[in-house]
């Protein structure tokens, strides 16, 4: 398996740089198969934000991303519930973050939005101020 880079991911989604799109398509192309690892992806969406992306946006390009038949990125679904949860107003590291801890009795935090958030979509674990 070949790991990409958050630049190789900007290139496809944003297409901002026509050589090094069609250098991407041409590599994904490939019957080579390919990950990334979720601080990739995280970082992709901070990239794809400061592009002035919406969430519904980035939410759109990382499922397009996802659904491609030789892209197997790591936590995958805990990537897609985060992705969910960001569309619907949570940061989506926070999302990310929480997404990852399922295993977990709850979260504690000091960020009151981010608790806020979680309850009002209820996501668990539970998100709790200390």
């Amino acid at each position: 398996m070949i790991a990409l880079d958050t630049n190789l991911l900007a290139r496809l989604l944003l297409q901002d740089d026509a050589a090094q799109h069609a250098k991407v398509v041409q590599l994904l192309s490939s019957d080579a198969v390919f990950t990334a690892p979720t601080t990739v992806l995280l970082e992709l969406v901070w990239v794809l934000e400061a592009h002035d992306c919406t969430p519904q946006e980035i939410e759109a390009g990382l499922t397009l991303l996802f659904g491609l038949q030789n892209f197997r990125p790591a936590n995958v679904q805990s990537l897609r519930a985060a992705l969910s949860a960001y569309s619907k107003g949570m940061d989506f590291a926070d999302a990310l973050h929480l997404n990852m801890s399922k295993a977990e009795d709850e979260m504690k935090t000091f960020d009151k939005k981010f608790a806020r958030k979680a309850a009002a979509l209820r996501l668990s674990p539970a998100v709790n101020m200390v």
